[in-house]
């Protein structure tokens, strides 16, 4: 599939293409998708599970820095903006944005633990979810001006209680 996309284009894939290129026919995809939609919501989750835990650099404060700023590059840029987006359309949509979100709960969970196992005051994840991940993700979808690292970085101070 990821093939494919990168040689037609998402906007030139068709489900009779897909199955070709799958090797089954057109109705298997359909039964089990529904649609063309729905597939690529499927696709586009997958494409943003991570593909490993945070890394480790030293401070709460620093690997919150670092998680957002790999999430930012990758959520805006032209084929992150499109997985988003195919991720809440179709059948599929709210389901799948609750996976994604946990996603990146999970990421976040895995950096708080650290951070308390070195004695860091760690805030709760829904806090670092209203406060990191949710502006950045308005920023990415309707106003990706000021995608910098200080605009990252006052929102996580802003999480952390530093502003």
């Amino acid at each position: 599939m990821r093939d494919l996309l990168a040689e037609c284009g998402r906007d030139a894939v068709t489900v009779p293409m897909i199955a070709a290129r799958a090797g089954v026919t057109p109705s298997t995809i359909y039964r089990r998708w529904g649609g063309l939609a729905e597939l690529l919501s499927d696709v586009a989750v997958e494409r943003l599970r991570p593909d490993a835990p945070p890394a480790d650099h030293g401070s709460l404060r620093a690997d919150l820095l670092a998680w957002a700023g790999q999430f930012t590059e990758e959520m805006s840029s032209p084929a992150g903006q499109m997985y988003i987006r195919d991720a809440l359309t179709g059948d599929a949509g709210q389901e799948n944005a609750t996976r994604c979100s946990d996603y990146a709960a999970g990421q976040l969970t895995a950096i708080g633990v650290r951070g308390a196992g070195r004695g860091e005051a760690v805030p709760g994840i829904e806090v670092l979810l209203d406060a990191v991940v949710a502006p950045l993700m308005y920023r990415i979808l309707f106003r990706p001006s000021d995608l910098s690292p200080a605009y990252i970085g006052r929102l996580v101070d802003a999480a952390l209680g530093r502003s």
